[in-house]
């Protein structure tokens, strides 16, 4: 392979004005919500110091995130999804201000900065389906793959500086500053999507119950084996190998550090993930993304139980990175998966699944994590963890053919995922056929990542 080959594809920015722009808010909003997410979690350990309230804290969250999403989902298939994007973002401006002002008191609020967190987090919900909903119509499909290394880099590069400088930040002028960060990151989003072209969503829903929100898009994806294994394998590492909300505990309790070393511990998966965004390139071409998923996941779990297994900050930092890197890859292409087997006229719906279950399912990992530290220990709660990840990406790729098959080829996916269950089988054997004898075809192929872009 080529070093060319290797190398991000960054056409998309030269291609689409439109998405200059979108990439530009996006790294602003970015990096402001690492500063704060970062902040907010030290600033509860500190006021409660217990790791059960860290990990509540972002169950709380993440509730406020998937009752966003449930809605976000239907504005982006009914709505402009400019006009949503312009609106949602708004009111994270007062929110970022009230989390600083709280902060400067001398005895901070901790309901404050939980309720905070979780407004802020409801209206990211909101915004975000229609956010990735309109890339496909900004940089065309056959720009998804290079669009989703771009969202990876970025989001990994500002959640690698974001907790680093939220550590020194802490440990220096203080914590007002993280949220003042915040704000600005919102005005920023704010600004740069005025210059955006209007994006009505194409098609029409068939969904008329304003009561079940996501009921179409539920169905779609139970009734598709790849796109139901996407979800189930992201979920799996997430609820048993998430162990963030112990990032405090460990700093200062197995590897002996403070503020500083819970930076470098939140920033070392950012690291190793821009080393996999940046070396990306051969994600477009490769014949069975299914099988890289399932692998890249293993990667995760099993530098996870590495990272539970030392006390050594260096290895320790080596482990993160090594994680962060698979669930780049896997990001990637769980991304590609799902754009390219949804329509558009469900792609808000689905990307709200999506995103529901990659920011609730860590939550419950943090909260999972936290328990099991609570009645054993940090070191315990990562490894047995890590371990159950292994293994449910094993069993996964044991009973799930449909995934391992996938295929990116043109003229598979979208086309024909509405075929329904007694189609399954036809359509991923189709597809397998054709990346067996089309490779020069599959470097044509459509992909894409906001991790969740919480």
């Amino acid at each position: 392979m080529r070093l060319g080959q290797l190398v991000i594809d960054v056409r998309p920015l030269k291609e689409s004005r439109d998405y200059r722009w979108l990439f530009t808010g996006r790294v602003g909003l970015l990096l402001g919500s690492a500063l704060t997410e970062t902040a907010a979690t030290w600033q509860v350990y500190e006021i409660s110091g217990s790791t059960l309230a860290v990990g509540l804290n972002a169950v709380i969250s993440s509730v406020a995130m998937v009752t966003g999403l449930m809605y976000g989902g239907k504005l982006a298939d009914r709505v402009d999804r400019r006009k949503v994007l312009m609106m949602v973002r708004l009111p994270g401006i007062l929110l970022a201000v009230l989390l600083a002002a709280n902060s400067l008191l001398d005895e901070p609020s901790l309901a404050v900065v939980i309720s905070a967190s979780a407004l802020i987090e409801l209206t990211a919900g909101l915004g975000a389906p229609s956010s990735y909903a309109a890339v496909p119509s900004l940089v065309g499909s056959d720009r998804l793959a290079a669009v989703g290394a771009l969202n990876g880099i970025t989001t990994q590069l500002c959640y690698m500086l974001g907790p680093a400088i939220a550590g020194l930040l802490i440990a220096g002028p203080g914590i007002v500053i993280c949220y003042v960060a915040n704000a600005v990151g919102f005005v920023v989003f704010a600004g740069a999507v005025v210059f955006i072209r209007p994006m009505p969503p194409v098609g029409r829903s068939q969904d008329k119950r304003d009561g079940v929100p996501l009921r179409e898009g539920l169905s779609f994806v139970a009734r598709n084996r790849v796109l139901a294994g996407v979800l189930i394998i992201d979920s799996s590492a997430m609820l048993f190998a998430m162990p963030k909300g112990l990032f405090p505990a460990l700093a200062m309790e197995n590897i002996g550090g403070g503020a500083t070393t819970f930076g470098l511990l939140a920033a070392a998966p950012g690291f190793g993930a821009i080393i996999g965004a940046a070396t990306s390139g051969w994600t477009s071409r490769v014949s069975r993304p299914g099988m890289v998923v399932i692998g890249a996941s293993m990667v995760w779990a099993a530098a996870v139980v590495g990272f539970g297994l030392t006390t050594s900050l260096p290895l320790a930092l080596l482990f993160l990175a090594l994680a962060g890197a698979g669930d780049l890859i896997s990001e990637v292409l769980r991304s590609a998966l799902l754009q390219h087997y949804t329509p558009d006229r469900l792609r808000g719906r689905v990307t709200s699944l999506w995103l529901a279950q990659a920011n609730f399912a860590p939550a419950l990992g943090n909260a999972r994590a936290g328990a099991v530290a609570q009645f054993f220990s940090a070191a315990t709660s990562v490894v047995s963890g890590g371990l159950l990840a292994l293994g449910g990406a094993v069993l996964l790729g044991a009973v799930n053919p449909q995934l391992r098959k996938a295929s990116l080829a043109p003229g598979t996916g979208a086309d024909t995922a509405e075929a329904g269950p007694a189609r399954d089988a036809d359509v991923t054997t189709a597809d397998a056929t054709k990346t067996d004898t089309a490779d020069a075809d599959v470097t044509k192929a459509a992909a894409t990542p906001e991790q969740h872009d919480a």
